[in-house]
């Protein structure tokens, strides 16, 4: 018998067994469990809208503060002919 022949056998013998009980609650804990999961993905995901625009807007005052697209004035003057 092939290697997936004897899987799917495996497999048949398993669900021909009697199934366990499950407990009455596992769906209200599931459900519990699933709204806690969405509840910490949704409050991650606001402190990282967040976290962006306070960078943004951090980034925003600090480029308007300093200019940093204009050339910075010279350190030395030319030399004044023609005096």
């Amino acid at each position: 018998m092939s290697g997936t022949g004897r899987k799917e056998e495996e497999v048949r013998r398993m669900l021909e067994t009697p199934h366990p009980q499950v407990p009455a609650e596992l769906a209200a804990r599931a459900a519990e469990h699933g709204g806690r999961l969405l509840r910490r993905r949704r409050v991650l995901r606001r402190l990282g809208v967040l976290a962006l625009i306070t960078a943004v807007t951090a980034f925003t005052v600090w480029a308007l503060l300093v200019q940093p697209w204009q050339a910075p004035p010279a350190e030395i003057t030319p030399p004044l002919d023609g005096w």
